[in-house]
C-alpha cells in the first residue's frame, strides 16, 4: 500500500490537513505530521542537536515541537522506516509565489521531501479556502498521477490556487515579487523600542509566470529543481575570477 505524508507550516490544527486526509485516504495509507503550532515563514530551518518531542494526536496523526522541516525529517527517519511514496505540503492559507518560496515553510517541506527522494509537491491558496473543492479535486488527481508516474529526479511542484473563477491549469515559471518592506517602530511590554517588519507587496507582470497565471484565473503549477546552479555564468566567472589568487598548480582543472 502506498504511504502518503501530509504536512504544512500552518500547524497540526490547520483545517486543510483534515480536508486532505479525508479526500486522499482511499489512495493509500495517509499520515499527517506537522508542527504543533503555526510556523509560517520558517523556511527550510531545522532543529540541530536539540530534543524534539513527537506527540501522537490520533491514529496516523503526529505533531512535533519543531519546524516544518523537522516534521518531515522526523516522520521519515523515526516513524516511517524511511518509506514514503508521496509528500503533500499544504494546503497553505496564503500564496507562495515568486520569491515567497524562499521563506515558505510549506514549500520547504516539499523541498526536504525531494532531498530525501520522495515525490513531493506544495499547494497554496491565494486566499484562505477559496476554491476549496477545486483544490481538493486537483490534489487528489495529481496525487494519483504522481503515485503512478512519479516526478523527474530532483524536481518538486509548487502549486497555487487563485481566489477567482478558475479557467484551467498553467505550467509556469517563478515570477518576480516586489517587496515594499518597512521597519515599523513599536514599544514592547517593557516600553523598549522594537521593530516590526511589515509592508505591501506587488509583482512584475511577466508572461508565463506564476503571478500572471494566478492573475488571469489559472491554477499555477511551477516545477522546481534542487540544483540552483546558474550554468549560464560558469564560464564567464571562471575567466573573471581565475586570477584572484596567484597560486601555482600543476593540477588539471576538474
Amino acid at each position: 500500500m502506498k504511504k502518503i505524508l501530509l504536512t504544512n507550516d500552518d500547524g497540526i490544527n490547520s483545517p486543510s490537513l483534515e480536508y486532505l486526509y479525508e479526500k486522499l485516504k482511499d489512495l493509500g495509507e495517509v499520515y499527517v505530521c506537522a508542527s504543533d503550532e503555526n510556523r509560517s515563514a520558517a523556511s527550510h530551518s531545522f532543529t540541530l542537536r536539540k530534543p524534539i518531542k513527537i506527540c501522537e494526536i490520533k491514529k496516523n496523526w503526529y505533531s512535533v515541537s519543531g519546524t516544518p522541516t523537522d516534521a518531515v525529517l522526523l516522520f521519515y527517519h523515526a516513524l516511517s522506516n524511511k518509506k514514503v511514496d508521496l509528500l503533500i505540503a499544504g494546503i497553505n492559507d496564503s500564496p507562495n509565489l515568486g520569491e515567497d518560496i524562499l521563506y515558505s515553510g510549506t514549500v520547504a517541506c516539499a523541498l526536504e521531501g525531494t532531498i530525501l527522494g520522495i515525490n513531493s509537491f506544495a499547494v497554496s491558496f491565494v486566499e484562505n479556502n477559496k476554491n476549496l473543492d477545486v483544490a481538493l479535486e486537483l490534489v487528489y488527481n495529481l496525487a494519483k498521477n504522481i503515485l503512478k508516474y512519479g516526478l523527474p529526479k530532483g524536481t518538486f511542484l509548487n502549486i497555487n490556487i487563485p481566489n477567482k473563477e478558475i479557467k484551467g491549469i498553467k505550467i509556469t515559471k517563478l515570477g518576480k515579487r516586489i517587496y515594499k518592506d518597512m521597519a515599523l517602530p513599536v514599544k514592547n511590554e517593557n516600553n523598549e523600542l522594537c521593530y516590526i517588519i511589515d509592508g505591501e507587496t506587488d509583482f512584475e507582470h511577466k508572461r508565463g509566470s506564476d503571478f500572471t497565471a494566478i492573475e488571469k484565473g489559472y491554477i499555477s503549477i511551477t516545477p522546481l529543481h534542487l540544483d540552483m546552479t546558474n550554468y549560464k555564468v560558469i564560464k564567464n566567472l571562471q575567466k573573471r575570477f581565475r586570477n584572484l589568487l596567484k597560486i601555482k598548480t600543476k593540477h588539471k582543472e576538474f
